[in-house]
């Protein structure tokens, strides 16, 4: 795994295509059971069952409380080699007035024991609230606190504005420098930034229909699988996740989309 942007860029050269992971959030929700997970599955079974069915999870409990360094190892055991894990940065981080003064929250999540996850740690997430307007001084100074490396493992962020005015090239030149992705939403509520500003993607897909067993309809997957390649030209590692929306349906959007693209081979990270 490659910090983003920051030095030896992944996608940065070559022409190979990059890995693409498809994924959802998390991995406990009860109407996955008998529709995702089988009927008589143990709880206990169900992240290694997901991640055995999968490529990736962005895990959304790391938005709400801190984690243990046991329960990363204990997570990056129960998944197989190339398998990644997204991990939404906490809301101490991101959910204030003045993103410049998060410094402190940002070191406290980044150090609980995160980096236990090795090889299995994807990008990190950092999801501002819809009402959090673009400021150019303070989101250069919230950018410049995020790390290429922690204990030694390189990191690569992402940060997902649902504001409007964060449709400004400014915005993208700040993101592009610090070499971290703008989130690419497809959401019936919040605004979509296409701009590739990082060495990888991260998409959040969450216009799923309950009445579609796939959640997106066929030709709606073709179209994220082409999409998705193109993202990857030249090296670039994609994520994609089915966020919200029709949440029941989200592991079989997924599991679509993988047949659709492939596996990415483990060394694609």
């Amino acid at each position: 795994m490659v910090a983003a942007g920051r030095s030896g860029s992944p996608g940065a050269a070559g022409s190979e295509p990059g890995g693409i992971r498809a994924g959802i959030g998390g991995w406990t929700f009860e109407p996955w059971r008998g529709t995702f997970y089988p009927e008589k599955l143990a709880k206990a079974r169900e992240l290694e069952y997901a991640a055995s069915r999968l490529t990736a999870i962005e895990v959304n409990g790391t938005f709400y409380s801190a984690q243990t360094p046991a329960t990363y190892a204990r997570w990056r055991k129960a998944a197989p080699e190339g398998f990644l894990f997204a991990l939404k940065a906490g809301r101490f981080c991101t959910q204030r007035k003045d993103l410049s003064q998060a410094g402190e929250s940002v070191a406290r999540f980044l150090g609980q024991g995160l980096t236990e996850l090795e090889d299995r740690l994807g990008p990190i997430l950092w999801q501002l609230p819809h009402t959090k307007a673009f400021d150019a001084a303070q989101i250069a100074a919230f950018l410049s606190l995020l790390p290429a490396s922690q204990d030694g493992v390189p990191l690569r962020h992402a940060i997902e504005p649902r504001h409007e005015s964060f449709a400004d090239p400014a915005f993208f030149d700040l993101a592009r420098k610090a070499g971290v992705a703008v989130v690419y939403a497809d959401s019936p509520k919040y605004p979509c930034f296409p701009e590739q500003t990082a060495a990888f993607t991260y998409a959040r897909l969450q216009d799923a229909h309950e009445d579609i067993a796939t959640g997106y309809g066929a030709a709606a997957l073709d179209g994220w699988a082409d999409r998705a390649r193109d993202w990857a030209e030249g090296g670039r590692d994609v994520f994609m996740f089915f966020i919200n929306g029709a949440k029941v349906r989200a592991p079989a959007a997924a599991e679509a989309l993988i047949e659709r693209v492939g596996r990415p081979p483990v060394s694609a990270s």
